[in-house]
């Protein structure tokens, strides 16, 4: 068991608690805003008892991982002893800034500091540190307490130690942390998702595909080979000899579709009335909560599938 701090209880945070919570850790979760710790527990009590129910709580009770995790009033008290802090302010460079510098400033040298941050460079926010070299993005896709991908992204003086240790914990965690060589604009999973989202709204705005279409595509398509596996392995089981084979065979479709993908259709543009438009048909605005619920509850059983299967097959 080690101590791990949460700074920011808002959604992402008490999702992280959860994933920390269920791997055994010793959880206090600290946020200045009061609103945002007061029904932290009681939020996280109802997403454990659907874990529960889907046996992803590793043969743990909801009880007793629910009392692994404290809401408390101090940020030295959530940062006492903790080996693993994980930051999840919003996403604004200054207030990035300002936190990491009172949390280094706080914090015992035993611990690793990583933020939540799904866009801002490491870089840009621990420069000016005097512990910078144990600082870093643990960037998850939420909720993590469900999705074990996290992208693990170093700063220019991130120590080799600091991303070793992380990703180690991250693992022993349940987590699949994808490490980055060093930092780049939108990091991994941002970049893979928006150049399938650039082509998304592209065929849509050029009438090519309505927006059922292209989520068909993917929903009932591509993503079911996803949903185990990565392109590269996608590509190298989808022809006789393999990846080197797919490429001699398929590679021209690609070469020759590839300069029609250099321009950006504006997302904001006109082809938001037609996207909005679709989505706000097939689900009202006011059941965007709910859908929401039924999403993470898919995702549960669709974890507790895979746990299975990867016990059945191999993963």
């Amino acid at each position: 068991m080690a101590k791990v701090a949460i700074v920011g209880s808002g959604f992402i945070g008490r999702a992280w608690a959860i994933s920390f919570a269920r791997a055994g850790h010793d959880v206090r979760m600290w946020d200045q805003s009061r609103a945002a710790t007061g029904g932290a527990r009681d939020y996280i009590s109802g997403v454990l008892d659907d874990l529960a129910s889907n046996d992803l709580l590793r043969g743990q009770t909801v009880d007793a991982v629910l009392d692994r995790i404290t809401v408390v009033a101090e940020l030295e008290e959530a940062l006492a002893e903790a080996v693993h802090i994980q930051e999840n302010t919003p996403e604004n460079l200054d207030v990035k800034r300002e936190v990491f510098s009172l949390i280094d400033a706080l914090a015992g040298p035993q611990a690793v500091i990583a933020s939540s941050t799904s866009a801002l460079l490491p870089s840009k926010f621990t420069d000016h540190l005097e512990g910078r070299h144990r600082c870093l993005v643990v960037h998850p896709i939420n909720p993590p307490y469900l999705i074990p991908a996290a992208e693990v992204v170093p700063a220019p003086w991130t120590s080799t130690e600091t991303v070793e240790r992380t990703s180690a914990f991250l693992v022993d965690a349940g987590h699949a942390p994808l490490v980055m060589q060093r930092e780049l604009d939108g990091f991994i999973m941002n970049r893979l998702q928006g150049a399938l989202l650039e082509e998304a709204f592209r065929l849509v705005a050029d009438g090519y595909a309505s927006v059922e279409d292209v989520d068909i595509g993917i929903r009932d398509g591509l993503a079911l080979r996803w949903s185990f596996m990565g392109p590269f392995e996608t590509i190298d089981l989808n022809a006789p000899g393999g990846v080197r084979d797919y490429v001699e065979r398929y590679q021209t479709i690609y070469s020759n579709i590839f300069p029609q993908m250099l321009r950006r259709v504006d997302w904001a543009g006109e082809v938001m009335t037609t996207v909005e438009a679709d989505r706000r048909k097939r689900l009202p605005k006011a059941s965007l909560g709910d859908r929401q619920v039924w999403r993470d509850r898919r995702l549960m059983a669709l974890a507790a599938h895979k746990k299975k299967s990867d016990r059945e097959f191999g993963k």
